[in-house]
Parts: C-alpha cells; sequence; structure tokens
C-alpha cells in the first residue's frame, strides 16, 4: 500500500527520496509528500494530491534543501485523497513530521482527548494522530528535560492500537529519522555513513544491498553515526543483516513499454530460478530442505491447509489438485481474510502452507499466526526473503521470481505455482506416493516448461490482434474444467484489474446453472479447453468443455478457446483460437495462463488504461 522512504547522510536528499518514492509508485497510491530537515531547526513540507509529477512539479516551483528527510506515497484509507491529507503530517508545533503505513484504530478516542488538551487537527487522517503524540511526549518531561525522538516515539505508540510502519523525524532532535513496525513492511539500508528506511526494497536497492527487516515490534534510530535497534520497551536489540542479491537493474522497465510486459517475458527465467538446485534430472528427486521440517513431519501429516490471497488464491486451488493427485493428502484452500474468522480445524496434524509474493499481506500474515496458535506448523511460499511471513514460518519455499513492479501479479504467480509442483511432489516422494519413474517424468515435464512458455510468448502478436476485436466489450466470461478452472478465474481477475472490464470465470459445468443466462453475440466466453492425451481426468474434462462451446454458440456467444496445438475438435466450433504446446496437464496451468496475461494486458493498453498502477489497486495489502 502506502510507500515510505528515509535517508540521513551527506548526499541531496530530495532528488534521493523522490527516486525512491517512484521506485514505490507501483504498490498503489493517489497522493504524495516529502519532510525534509536541515539540521537547523527547521523541517520543510511539499505535498500533492494525485501522481508524483505533480509533487515533483511542486518541489520545482519551491525547492526545499536538507541533510536527511521523509517521503511518502499514501493510498487513502482514512479522509479523501486531497493535499491536505497527504502524508507528510505535522503536529501542532510543526517541530514533528510523521509518515505512515497502516491504520490507527484507536484514533478517534485519541483525537478527542488530545483536543481535549488543546491539540489543533487540521486533516481527516488518523496519522495525524502519531504527530501529536510524539509533540505531546517530547514535551512531557518539562523544560530543559526533552526525551529524545525514540523515546518519545516509543511513548507514542504505546498508546497506539491498530498496525503501522512510521518514520518520524523532529527539529527538536535533528538529523535522526526513527522508524518503527507493527504489521505492515519496513526495511532499513545500511550504507556508508548513510542510511535508509523503506516500505520496499527497490526504494533503496540502487543506494544499498545491505538491510535489515524490522519485526512487529521493533524500532530503527538512524543517524549519520550508525543505525540501532530497539524494542517497543526501549530495549536494545539485535538484527540480522541480510545481503539483497536482486539486481538493480531488474527494477527497470529494460526497453519493454510497461514494467507488466516486461515481467510475463521474464517468466521463462523466473521458473528457471524457482526449480534451479531443486530438482535431479538424473532420478527425478526434489531436493527441498532449507527449513525446519523432517521427512517425519511430511510423512506424519493428516491433512494441508493453504491461506492466501488474491492471485496467490489462485496459485493455491492449482496447488490443491497438485498436492492431492501426487501426495494423496487432503487440502483446502481458504482466503486468508476469511480463515481466522471461522474457528478453522487445524493442529499439530496439520500442515499450513501460506502463499504471498511479498511476504507481508496482512490477512495471510493473521492466518498463519492463527495455524501457529492452533499447533500447526507453517511452510511459507513467497518471493521476498526477510519478510515477516518467512521469519514466522517453519519453513519457505523461496520462488526467486526477482522483483515484481507491476502491480497484478504475473511471473509470481507461475513461480508460485512451480513452487507448489515441486512441493507436491516431494510430499509424494517421502509418502512414498509415486514411483522413481514417474518421478522423473515429471521432473523432465518441468524442465521443458520454460521453452514452452517461451514459444507461447513467440505468438505476442497474434494475441494482440485477437485484443484489437475484443478491446470494446463489457463483459467476458471464462471457463476452465479440473486444474484449468482455477486459471479462469485468474484470467478473469487479470482483465478486471488492467482494463476494468468485468469478467467472471466459472468452473465450466457451472455455466448451465446461471452464467449460461448472460450470454449473447457481444458475450466473449474464453474456454480452457487444452487436453493431455495421456490423462484419463484431462480426457474426460476436454469431452465436457466441448460440449460447453458447443452450448455458448447454440447461444450465439462469441467463443475464444485456448487450445492445445493440432487440435481440430475445438478449432471446429471456436470462433477465435489461441494455441499454446502440449504440455502434461498438471503443469498446463503454468502454461495457460501467459496468453490470457497478455490477452487481457493488451486490451488494457488498447482501452489507454495504467497497466502498471491499476486504480485503486495497491501491490501489497498490508493492513485489513
Amino acid at each position: 500500500m502506502c510507500g515510505i522512504v528515509g535517508y540521513v547522510g551527506d548526499k541531496p536528499v530530495v532528488p534521493l527520496i523522490l527516486e525512491g518514492l517512484q521506485r514505490l509508485e507501483y504498490r498503489g497510491y493517489d497522493s504524495a509528500g516529502i519532510a525534509v530537515g536541515d539540521g537547523s531547526g527547521r523541517i520543510e513540507l511539499r505535498r500533492a494530491s494525485g501522481k508524483l509529477r505533480n509533487l515533483e512539479q511542486v518541489v520545482r516551483e519551491s525547492p526545499l534543501n536538507g541533510t536527511y528527510g521523509i517521503g511518502h506515497t499514501r493510498w487513502a484509507t482514512h479522509g479523501r485523497p486531497t493535499e491536505e491529507n497527504a502524508h507528510p503530517h505535522r503536529d501542532c508545533k510543526g517541530e514533528v513530521v510523521v509518515v505512515h503505513n497502516g491504520i490507527v484504530e484507536n484514533y478517534l478516542t485519541l483525537k478527542r482527548a488530545l483536543a481535549a488538551e488543546g491539540h489543533r487537527f487540521v486533516t481527516e487522517t488518523d496519522t495525524e494522530i502519531i504527530a501529536h503524540l510524539v509533540e505531546k511526549e517530547l514535551a512531557a518531561n518539562g523544560p530543559g528535560k526533552v526525551p529524545s525522538l525514540e523515546e518519545a516515539v516509543r511513548r507514542a505508540l504505546q498508546q497506539v492500537k491498530g498496525v503501522f510502519a512510521v518514520a518520524v523525524i523532529s527539529s527538536k532532535d535533528p538529523n535522526k529519522i526513527v522508524a518503527a513496525r507493527n504489521g505492515p513492511p519496513a526495511v532499513i539500508g545500511l550504507g556508508e555513513k548513510e542510511f535508509f528506511v523503506a516500505s520496499d526494497i527497490p526504494a533503496i536497492l540502487f543506494h544499498t544491498r545491505d538491510m535489515v527487516f524490522l519485526a512487529d515490534g521493533d524500532m530503527a534510530v538512524l543517524t549519520p553515526a550508525g543505525a540501532r535497534f530497539l524494542d517497543f520497551d526501549g530495549r536494545e536489540i539485535r538484527r540480522e543483516v541480510q545481503r539483497v542479491t536482486w539486481d538493480p537493474i531488474q527494477a527497470q522497465k529494460g526497453g519493454y513499454k510497461h514494467f507488466m510486459l516486461k515481467e510475463i517475458y521474464e517468466q521463462p527465467q523466473a521458473l528457471r530460478d524457482t526449480t534451479l538446485g531443486r530438482v535431479s534430472l538424473e532420478t527425478g528427486r526434489v531436493v527441498l530442505d532449507d527449513w525446519d521440517f523432517t521427512e517425519e513431519d511430511f510423512r506424519g501429516f493428516q491433512q494441508i491447509k493453504i491461506v492466501a490471497m488474491g492471485t496467490s488464491y489462485y496459485a493455491g486451488l492449482v496447488g490443491k489438485f497438485l498436492l492431492e493427485r501426487l501426495a494423496r493428502i487432503p487440502v483446502e484452500v481458504d482466503y486468508g481474510s476469511e480463515f481466522r474468522y471461522r474457528d478453522p480445524i487445524v493442529g499439530p496434524e496439520s500442515l499450513t502452507v501460506v502463499i504471498t509474493q511479498s511476504g507481508e499481506t496482512a490477512d495471510t500474515l493473521a492466518a498463519q499466526r492463527e495455524s501457529k496458535l492452533k499447533g500447526s506448523k507453517t511452510l511459507a511460499i513467497c518471493n521476498v526473503v526477510g519478510s515477516m511471513v518467512t521469519r514466522e514460518a517453519t519453513g519457505t519455499l523461496y520462488t526467486h521470481a526477482g522483483p515484481e513492479i507491476g502491480v497484478a501479479s504475473t511471473k509470481a504467480f507461475t513461480s508460485q505455482m512451480t513452487a507448489l509442483f515441486l512441493l507436491a511432489l516431494h510430499l509424494a516422494q517421502v509418502r512414498g506416493r509415486v514411483s522413481p519413474e514417474e518421478s522423473l517424468s515429471l521432473v523432465q515435464e518441468l524442465a521443458r516448461l520454460p521453452g514452452r512458455i517461451e514459444a507461447v510468448l513467440s505468438r505476442n502478436a497474434e494475441i494482440e490482434k485477437l485484443a484489437r476485436k475484443f478491446f470494446r466489450s463489457r463483459n467476458f466470461l471464462y471457463l476452465g474444467r479440473g486444474i484449468h478452472y482455477p486459471i479462469a478465474l485468474e484470467g478473469a481477475l487479470k482483465l478486471k484489474e488492467l482494463s476494468y472490464i468485468h469478467g467472471e470465470g466459472y468452473p465450466a459445468g457451472e455455466m448451465k446453472h446461471g452464467p449460461i443466462a448472460l450470454i449473447d453475440e457481444d458475450m466473449p466466453v474464453v474456454v480452457i479447453a487444452t487436453s493431455d492425451p495421456s490423462s484419463e481426468t484431462s480426457r474426460l474434462g476436454y469431452e465436457k468443455v466441448l460440449s460447453n462451446i458447443k452450448e455458448v454458440k447454440a447461444r450465439s456467444g462469441v467463443v475464444i478457446a485456448l487450445v492445445t496445438e493440432g487440435d481440430r475438435d475445438a478449432r471446429e466450433s471456436a470462433d477465435h483460437v489461441i494455441e499454446i504446446p502440449a504440455i502434461g496437464e498438471l503443469l498446463s496451468p503454468v502454461l495457460e495462463i501467459v496468453p490470457l496475461q497478455l490477452l487481457a494486458y493488451h486490451i488494457a493498453v488498447r482501452r489507454g488504461c495504467d497497466v502498471d498502477q491499476p486504480r485503486n489497486l495497491a501491490k501489497s495489502v498490508t493492513v485489513e
């Protein structure tokens, strides 16, 4: 959600913070601001509603300079997206300035109490409360006994209920930034006589690779002399420094028109990286041992709970098919936002798998903690090393997809499905559910997958041509059976996210139970009609999908069929066909989503939509 960048050091602070905010634009925002202190007891603010370019124009017209500062891109929660409500926020005296990601749940109670004491508020936000609380604590010891900024922040935050990541500066304690976390992510960058705080790695990766990821209840105190870490009781703590190996250039567009298109084309390499070192092409064995699980653990689990949100949830639905088919263990898939509100039946006999690209998704993290409280071990499938979900998991299966800047997930999704395939095959091997010959065949099929994705990408021009036919449509229906059904859901979600066209995904067998009423000559119906002749379930599903296509055509619907190369039966009935290379049923979802990503992308571009930053969306939803 909101983006935070802070810097203290000897470089020009304004361009550095604005650059960091640019690298966080993918998180989604509707206003932006910057505050800079010059060490002489003065802090200046500049803010603007709308895109970051509006703030940059304000700064050009009214320059500011300093030695330290904080910046913010806001995604509105409390209060409209106006310049007045944009962060940073001040206290009454203008001595304390705060940027904040999260929600202060008791802000009304605190606001009434502070107002009764004479504090004046000028915004609709909950964040302004934090600035006033810090101001109050700075004055709490009386004249001549001003506490340090970190002590005032610590006392203030102890009064706050909710989730937050904050960065605070004060003219009373200059050349210092105090950062704190309780929920949303906060990362500290360590440089040579310069230090950074940010809400995500890309903001500061061009300046340092050495990062400290704050845990809940952590504070960081940054000055030109160094970085210290405290807990909310004021005790000094140690935090591990992690070296981030991402290439900063990966976070640039690299000649592509949009980050999303670049990331679609990065999927073959992302899958290779996810698989690298984890499988043997000679024996078919899958090696996943970088965690605190034992083979006895995996043999003992009686059920698996998969918890995720958004696109990661659809990856989890594919994972259910993979785990049940290969490992023969029952699997339930839950939305993280619903999981802990239904008192789920989970315990030591359960493995809880949490899937999240960022590792900071609030609902998924809350579900993970609920499972742990009930005695379940948790396994994270995640892309970000050191994120909160990974730190709290019994073990992590990293996807190694690299930074994903586009808000709509692409390579993270296909990498998650690949990781789930590896997990399912590993569990099947440990539990004796798959033969060495079957394992070797599946691993060899996995090794061929990146090349087949490259073959699909080579047909980009065909898909773009198809998009030109349908970009004015108002509704789409997506249908799939069995393991293909989650791809219908994800295909529809991509269309909605990017183009703002209404799209719905359904199990193909559900079409006659309602959605068929919507079908007419203006309704494009995308049908996933691929087949794997070696699989009985695939053959049966394919035959049923052919019947669905005929039912759509009988009602004048327009069919766009996703088919296996060489298919004749589906081609005869469909109006338009997208061919993909033949692949085994269990890996087919990873291949099928790629042309649907491209279709949604090109439709959105034709409609003039902001592909990388769709309206109202954030890359990582770090508050409930």
